[in-house]
């Protein structure tokens, strides 16, 4: 074989799409997967969809567990059954949500905003994205002439469960001390705050929840309430406190 035969050969091969390849991006629709989903869903058997679509039991069977790849004829006729465009057998699945947040890559943040804080708090779930709730460590000093409590408020709503120590929650006129082991749920876009009922530091997870309340807050006593800018620790995203 000649040296241009030989280069022309190469060229040919670089051109031409990697059969390897072809199966891991069909590999990776995992149109199977979707297939089998469908029809579990609909609590289906695999011989009442092959009635529906004309196709064997066996040969869906095959399908689903990806020994076969379906013609584009045979992926309609699924299609169809379930009310799915053919689309939604290429679409990009969204991935589902698993992140682990070790102790030792968290970080101690004091309460902001204040000369002396009584809070300090960690967040739970810093590494997820567009996040619909927010968890904390909150940890409440006990309080000193110097510390003043300051009640906040924000869309949403808020779980809060005290995991040691003694922790004062004031919610509108509405006054409760919780101790180890006690939750609370509340609506965050009353005034309220929390403060350390004991000598010794309260530590208490909190999550708030990004969902506005179905109606407005309810007028209450709320002298001295201030309104968290956004970004703060006081704010929607944060762990609330006492200052």
């Amino acid at each position: 074989m000649s040296d241009s035969a030989v280069v022309r050969s190469d060229e040919t091969q670089k051109s031409q799409v990697d059969p390897e390849t072809t199966e891991r991006v069909i590999s990776e629709k995992r149109i199977g997967e979707r297939i089998k989903r469908l029809r579990l869903k609909k609590s289906m058997g695999l011989v009442e969809l092959g009635k529906h679509t004309g196709l064997s039991a066996s040969f869906l069977s095959q399908l689903e567990t990806g020994r076969v790849v379906p013609t584009l004829r045979n992926l309609a006729r699924i299609a169809m059954v379930f009310s799915k465009d053919l689309s939604y057998f290429f679409e990009t699945e969204p991935q589902a949500v698993f992140r682990v947040h070790r102790r030792k890559d968290r970080v101690r943040l004091p309460q902001t905003g204040v000369e002396n804080p009584t809070y300090f708090f960690e967040s739970l779930g810093y590494l997820v994205p567009d996040r619909y709730m927010d968890p904390y460590f909150a940890e409440f000093q006990p309080l000193t002439r110097e510390m003043e409590p300051r009640a906040h408020m924000h869309p949403g709503f808020e779980f809060l469960y005290v995991l040691e120590g003694d922790l004062e929650v004031h919610h509108g006129d509405q006054v409760c001390t919780l101790g180890a082991g006690d939750a609370l749920y509340f609506d965050a876009s009353t005034p309220h705050s929390y403060q350390c009922a004991g000598k010794k530091p309260a530590g208490a997870i909190i999550v708030t929840i990004h969902q506005a309340p179905p109606v407005g807050p309810i007028p209450l006593r709320a002298a001295g309430v201030a309104k968290p800018a956004p970004g703060t620790p006081d704010s929607p995203r944060t762990a609330g406190g006492n200052g």
